[in-house]
């Protein structure tokens, strides 16, 4: 059962994703608020990456951040960020429906040269925060980026301003 909770909340989620990394243009991915904030385009590749975390999320009990390739490709142009993001979340998906659900309980922690980055915590709290909360916390900041620029952004849950704005 919390597997298929998973995998719709996931499809949902995916799709209000797809919305908004689609509705980037080229001329805002080098936005950024101040200088210490991520641009637009370095968010929006962080946003496609978090769906390449599933499978060591879902299949392994310590994720080796100090072994892991960050990869962000080249974010020169948002039709590749958004290319990034449909393979990763592809790979993400086959990952949430191969799952064995019997060891979402098992501790799961993240470490990087054998220390502790994160405590040990059930895997399905990782799962629900790490993953799914992660990714929609970064998408809020994009939102504000992107209405930063002047730039429209996708309703995500009921109406933008814009369409409120129509009623």
């Amino acid at each position: 059962m919390m597997k298929q909770a998973l995998i719709g909340e996931f499809m949902h989620e995916a799709e209000n994703t797809r919305k908004l990394l689609s509705m980037i243009p080229d001329s805002a991915l080098e936005y950024r608020p101040q200088p210490h904030l991520w641009s637009v385009g370095q968010l929006a590749s962080h946003i496609a990456e978090v769906y390449n975390w599933y499978e060591p999320t879902f299949d392994l009990d310590d994720f080796d951040m100090g072994s892991y390739k960050y990869d962000k490709g080249d974010i020169s142009k948002a039709a590749n960020i958004l290319a990034r993001f449909e393979e990763n979340v592809s790979r993400a998906k086959t990952v949430i429906e191969n799952s064995d659900e019997s060891k979402y309980m098992n501790n799961w922690t993240m470490s990087a040269g054998g220390n502790a980055l994160m405590p040990a915590m059930p895997k399905i709290q990782v799962i629900r925060g790490f993953l799914y909360n992660h990714l929609y916390h970064h998408r809020g900041e994009l939102i504000s980026h992107l209405r930063a620029t002047g730039n429209k952004v996708p309703s995500l849950y009921g109406p933008n301003y814009e369409e409120s704005q129509a009623f």
